[in-house]
């Protein structure tokens, strides 16, 4: 009875692999699935689930021009990126950007569903690049979701402003 209880709980949370907790990237806070592994490689920090048919990356810049609007921020990161089908919004108060896209596996296995966030606050810019196996999209479309769209800007640590 009560291991019945505990998983109708765990279901009801939306399962516990990917419950969310709160991360620090550099400069940014924000949300990912505690349950999945996080590495980083050349400054990009990468979380990947346990099953391995879903990972996001994460990069978090430095605007180089001082006194930068976000909006303009934002318009220059879609512009180097590639400006078509993106959808804009508001993350932690600030412009940001969403797209989805799908492409086909690198190893033929099928497709891949990438879903990709990014924003700037005019000090500070931030991309979530979230990779899905088209057949999981929908376990892991809602997660991507709520990662892309907990960044949250933090002040810098040790600097008076």
């Amino acid at each position: 009875m009560i291991l019945g209880t505990f998983v109708a709980v765990m279901m009801a949370a939306g399962g516990s692999a990917d419950a969310l907790s709160s991360v620090t990237v550099k400069n940014i806070a924000m949300k990912a699935p505690a349950a999945w592994t996080r590495s980083n490689m050349d400054g990009t920090e990468k979380f990947l689930a346990p099953s391995g048919d879903a990972y996001f990356l994460v990069d978090v810049g430095t605007v180089q021009t001082a006194g930068m609007k976000a909006e303009l921020c934002r318009t220059k990161i879609l512009a180097n990126i590639g400006g078509e089908g993106w959808t804009m919004l508001k993350v932690g108060g600030q412009p940001a950007a969403t797209k989805t896209d799908t492409d086909a596996a690198p190893d033929g296995s099928g497709n891949v569903d990438t879903v990709t966030y990014v924003g700037c606050n005019g000090k500070t810019t931030w991309s979530v690049v979230f990779y899905m196996e088209q057949g999981k999209k929908d376990r892991f479309a809602q997660v991507a979701e709520k990662v892309g769209t907990s960044v949250s800007f933090t002040p810098p640590k040790n600097k008076k402003g």
